[in-house]
């Protein structure tokens, strides 16, 4: 997973020096890059569970662009926490300083579950079995599809914020018989580079 996401950052490295080379007018880029605050209903946990968002977005077309995101949340009270790598293509539009959006992504997902104690024999005679006790806990990685939406705002040529909502699906495995349908809400801030807009903006 760190390799995918090695190859995307690159990859959007590559394109926004690739629109910097041409002039404003024929920019064929929208890139920023930026973090901030999730807040989630884990499917898993009784209590909503925070932690931190990372996000880039390169929106090369008018109205489609495409994201990769990561999110983790951690329950303060146990050892769970919900961590996921995320990348798709997004759908959005542009009113003056604002810019709603949609999105489909692909990911994996890390659950990291309680310490639970299981019971090893190590003996038996006549019936009897000598058990040792052993701790462990789930640290396993999960497919996913996510779907969301979100608004992105304008606040200077060089700051957006945005309030973001993700609805995950994580597929079944071992640990996660039925999987998990956790929902994510998540503000932050980004920094836009370089300015202006995709080609065929016309506001």
């Amino acid at each position: 997973m760190k390799r995918i996401l090695t190859a995307l950052l690159f990859s959007l490295s590559t394109a926004a020096l690739l629109g910097q080379a041409g002039s404003t007018a024929s920019r064929k880029l929208d890139l920023q890059v930026g973090g901030g605050y999730s807040n989630a209903n884990s499917d898993y946990t009784t209590n909503r569970i925070g932690g931190f968002m990372i996000y880039a977005d390169a929106d090369f077309m008018r109205h489609i662009g495409v994201e990769i995101n990561f999110h983790q949340v951690t329950d303060p009270n146990s050892p769970v926490y919900e961590r996921t790598y995320e990348a798709g293509a997004r759908y959005f539009r542009d009113y003056g300083r604002l810019r709603p959006y949609v999105k489909g992504l692909y990911g994996r997902g890390v659950f990291n579950s309680p310490v639970y104690d299981y019971y090893v024999p190590i003996s038996c005679s006549g019936g009897t079995c000598t058990y040792q006790i052993v701790e462990t806990n789930f640290n396993l990685a999960y497919n996913m599809m996510v779907g969301g939406a979100g608004l992105d705002v304008t606040i200077t040529p060089r700051v957006n914020v945005r309030v973001d909502y993700e609805y995950q699906k994580w597929f079944s495995g071992q640990g996660l018989t039925d999987g998990i349908s956790p929902q994510v809400i998540s503000i932050g801030a980004a920094y836009h580079f370089p300015p202006g807009r995709p080609v065929g903006y016309t506001h």
